[in-house]
C-alpha cells in the first residue's frame, strides 16, 4: 500500500472499503426493519408447486453479518486495507516474509557455514549439498538457465563446459555473486572499420568460417581484415575469445544467439546487451558458495574445454 502514485488512490481505496462496509451495515438494518407477512409468498414457483415464502432470515444468521461487519472494522484498525494507513499493528507481508526468511537462514546457517570453509570441489562431490544446490538453482535461476541448465536464447548453457567468463571454482563464485554486465557494442564500437552493412555482411561470412559453418569464401576473405580492425581487440586475432571481459569464442560452433548468417549481422550491427544479476547480497556467501558447486558439477567440473 506504500506505493501509491499519489493521494487519490489512497483516498479512492478508504472511500470504497468504507463505503461497502456502510453499505452492508445499511442493508442488515433494512431488511431487519422491513415488514414481513408470515405465510406470503413472493409469487416464485417452480415444478408446479414448489413456492417461496417471503419470511425473515433466522436470528443467528443474521447475527453471523452483524459480526462480519464489526470484525472488518477491527481487522481494519489492526492490519493494513485502508489504503496507505499500515495499521495499529504495522503488519506488512514484506515484513512476515522476510521474518520467516531470517528465522530458516539462522537455523540452516551453521551448515552452509560448514560447506563456505570446505573447497568448492569437494561440495560439489558432496551429495546433501549438491541437493541443497540443486533446490537453490531451481528457486533463482531456471527463470533464465532453464530447469536441465542448457539455457536459451541469450542465456549460457551451464552444462556444457563452455565458459564466457570462466568455470573454475573462483571465476564462477564471482560470477553468481556480483554478476556480469556483458555488452557486444554496435559495429564492434567501431563502424567505420566494418564499412556498413555490407561489411556488416563480411564479418559474418569470417566468423562462421571460423567455426567451419558455411560461408562464402570470398566475403570471409573481405571480412578477416575488417575482424581484425574492429573485433580482435575482444575476441582476439584467432577469434578464441577472451574469458577476461566475457568475449566468446568464436571457433567452437557454440552461440549465445544463434550462429545464422542473419543472426551474425545482427549482432555485428546492433550489439548485444546482457545482465547476469548478482546474489551475493541477497543470498550470502554460504548459499552462492553452494550454488556455485552445483553449477560446477553441472559441466563436470569444467572439465571439458
Amino acid at each position: 500500500m506504500s506505493d501509491f502514485v499519489n493521494e487519490f488512490w489512497n483516498w479512492f481505496v478508504i472511500l470504497t472499503v468504507l463505503v461497502g462496509i456502510v453499505g452492508c451495515w445499511v442493508l442488515l438494518f433494512v431488511q431487519n426493519k422491513a415488514p414481513i407477512t408470515m405465510g406470503k409468498t413472493t409469487g416464485h414457483v417452480w415444478d408446479e408447486t414448489l413456492e417461496e415464502y417471503n419470511n425473515p432470515m433466522p436470528k443467528w444468521w443474521s447475527w453471523l453479518f452483524v459480526i462480519t461487519v464489526v470484525f472488518s472494522l477491527g481487522y481494519l484498525a489492526l492490519y493494513p486495507g485502508l489504503g496507505s494507513y499500515p495499521g495499529a499493528f504495522g503488519w506488512t507481508s514484506a515484513g512476515q516474509h522476510k521474518a520467516e526468511v531470517e528465522k530458516v537462514d539462522a537455523a540452516i546457517k551453521p551448515l552452509f557455514d560448514k560447506y563456505l570453509k570446505m573447497d568448492l570441489k569437494a561440495v560439489a562431490a558432496d551429495k546433501e549439498a549438491m541437493e541443497m544446490g540443486k533446490r537453490l538453482y531451481l528457486t533463482y535461476c531456471l527463470q533464465c538457465h532453464g530447469s536441465d541448465a542448457k539455457g536459451s536464447k541469450g542465456f549460457p548453457n551451464l552444462a556444457d563446459g563452455d565458459w564466457l567468463y570462466g568455470g573454475e571454482p573462483e571465476q564462477l563464485v564471482e560470477t553468481i555473486g556480483n554478476g556480469r554486465m556483458g555488452m557486444m557494442p554496435a559495429y564492434g564500437g567501431n563502424p567505420d572499420a566494418v564499412g556498413g552493412a555490407a561489411g556488416a555482411k563480411e564479418v559474418a561470412h569470417y566468423v562462421r568460417s571460423l567455426s567451419g559453418l558455411a560461408n562464402d569464401s570470398l566475403l570471409a576473405a573481405k571480412g578477416k581484415e575488417k575482424f581484425a580492425a574492429a573485433c580482435a581487440a575482444c575476441h582476439g586475432p584467432d577469434g578464441k575469445g577472451m574469458q577476461a571481459m566475457g568475449a566468446p569464442n568464436l571457433t567452437d560452433k557454440v552461440w549465445l544467439y544463434g550462429g545464422s548468417e542473419a543472426t551474425i549481422v545482427e549482432t555485428i550491427t546492433k550489439g548485444r546487451q546482457n545482465k547476469m544479476p548478482a546474489w551475493k547480497e541477497f543470498l550470502g556467501d554460504g548459499k552462492v558458495h553452494v550454488l556455485a558447486a552445483y553449477v560446477y558439477s553441472l559441466s563436470a567440473g569444467g572439465d571439458k574445454k
